[in-house]
């Protein structure tokens, strides 16, 4: 199994939506043990990156959505 590369800011979607509807998640901390807020109710949480690793569908880093095109003159 693969170790999915998170970091603090990233935003990650999750298989499955959390209570709320929302299935995106913010990453507060990582470790072996990761630190996540839900992104609908805001729910902060910790959860165990193995389990994590597995409910995760896809990790949009929080540089694709900063991102701008630059303007140089």
């Amino acid at each position: 199994m693969k170790i999915i590369p998170f970091k603090v800011g990233d935003i990650i979607e999750l298989k499955k939506p959390h209570p709320c509807s929302s299935k995106e998640f913010t990453v507060l901390r990582v470790g072996s043990e990761m630190r996540v807020v839900c992104l609908g109710c805001g729910r902060d949480m910790n959860i165990d990156r193995i389990k994590l690793e597995k409910a995760t569908k896809r990790v949009i880093s929080s540089e694709q959505q900063t991102q701008s095109p630059d303007n140089k003159n």
